[in-house]
This record gives structure tokens, C-alpha cells and sequence, in this order.
């Protein structure tokens, strides 16, 4: 569900929920997975209400990264075993991957089932002057790009704030803080591209039917 400005409350179908980045165009639309992650997507639908100094309480951590110069999603969720990747963004930024040494398959909780995981990509990605490479998992994933699980965790010795979601931990013997976008802002990037994809859709649908 989506709260617009007058209030109104809008209920997309579920269908609808794969389309959440800038880096898909109408084209990856019919190709867009079905699977998501165990991450909620609630995280996409914020309301726009905030509650003062409890504007975090019910939020996961979802931010935003750059890689490859391309603005993706990023959300920290300790409950993920694994990091992840967008298998739409590996192929969109066209990232090299790599067989995964010890291939297994990841239960959904959701009617897609069990999906394959075969491939690992090292994605580079920067959150203002943090800069740093992790291994990932390929997945298919709507949620977010990246999702940086336990062993990111581990290995960065983080430690979560979590009256104000934010993660904090030493690297280059520099003390790094990431802190989450606010509903607002994860919002109107939501609503924004929602939009997009919808123009690219109907221009793609036009073109089609001037070849025809």
C-alpha cells in the first residue's frame, strides 16, 4: 500500500511490486523476476507521515550506493545469511561473475519457491566517501540491488544503532557511519520511479506498434 498526498491510500497488485529501480527500462519490465526477498517490501512503501523521533522504529535499513557511477538501492538486513545481489543489476551493468565454490538453493518464503544459486560477483560500490568490495551472492531480488547480510557484518565488525538505524565500524582505521534515507525520501524515489518505468512502457508499446 502507497499513501498519497491527499491521504488516499493506493493498493497495487502484486504483479506490480518487481518495478523498483532506475536501472531497469521498459524493456526489463517482462523480464523482471517474480522472486522476492525475504526482505520486506515495506520498505518501498513507506508512509510519507513521519513520527518525529520514531520516524525509524518500523523501518528496515534501505539507502542508497553508487556502482558503476549508477544509483542503486542498498539495504542492511542481519537476518540474511549471505550478501546479495541483483541478478537485474549484475546484468544490466553488465558485472563479471563467477562460479560459486559451493553452489545451493535458497528457500523463498513465497510461492516461487526454491531458486539456484550458482554465481558470485565482487561488486564494488561506494556510499559517500565509504568505498568498499564485497562478495555477493546472485539473486534474484526486487527488493533492493545489494543487500549486505551477516558476513558483511562480521567481517566489518559493524555495530547497529537502532534507535537511529544507523551502522558504524572502522575501516582504513577511519570510523565510517551509514545512516538510512527517510521514508520520505524512499518514498518519492519509489513514486518517481514508478513513473519512469511507466513513460518507458507506454514509448516501448508505442514503437511496437509502429512496426507493426
Amino acid at each position: 500500500m502507497i499513501m498519497m498526498e491527499n491521504g488516499d491510500i493506493e493498493i497495487e497488485e502484486e504483479e506490480d511490486s518487481d518495478s523498483m529501480h532506475p536501472l531497469e527500462d521498459a524493456s526489463d519490465v517482462e523480464h523482471a523476476v517474480e522472486c522476492q526477498a525475504l526482505v520486506i517490501m515495506r520498505a518501498l512503501h513507506v508512509q510519507v507521515r513521519e513520527d518525529g523521533d520514531k520516524v525509524q522504529r518500523e523501518n528496515i535499513f534501505y539507502t542508497g550506493c553508487h556502482v558503476k557511477d549508477r544509483v542503486c538501492g542498498l539495504i542492511v538486513d542481519g537476518g540474511s545469511c549471505v550478501n546479495v545481489a541483483s541478478k537485474l543489476m549484475v546484468d544490466k551493468l553488465g558485472l563479471h561473475t563467477q562460479k560459486h565454490p559451493k553452489p545451493y538453493k535458497l528457500q523463498w518464503l513465497n510461492e516461487c519457491g526454491e531458486v539456484k544459486v550458482n554465481k558470485q560477483v565482487l561488486v564494488s560500490f561506494c556510499i559517500e566517501k565509504y568505498r568498499d568490495e564485497i562478495l555477493c551472492d546472485v539473486v534474484p531480488m526486487s527488493a533492493s540491488h545489494v543487500l549486505l547480510g551477516r558476513p558483511w557484518q562480521f567481517d566489518r565488525r559493524v555495530i547497529h544503532e537502532g534507535y537511529r538505524n544507523q551502522y558504524s565500524f572502522v575501516k582504513d582505521k577511519k570510523k565510517v557511519t551509514i545512516a538510512p534515507l527517510t521514508p520520505t525520501q524512499v518514498f518519492e524515489d519509489h513514486i518517481r520511479i514508478k513513473r519512469s518505468l511507466s513513460e518507458k512502457s507506454k514509448k516501448v508499446a508505442e514503437k511496437q506498434k509502429e512496426r507493426e
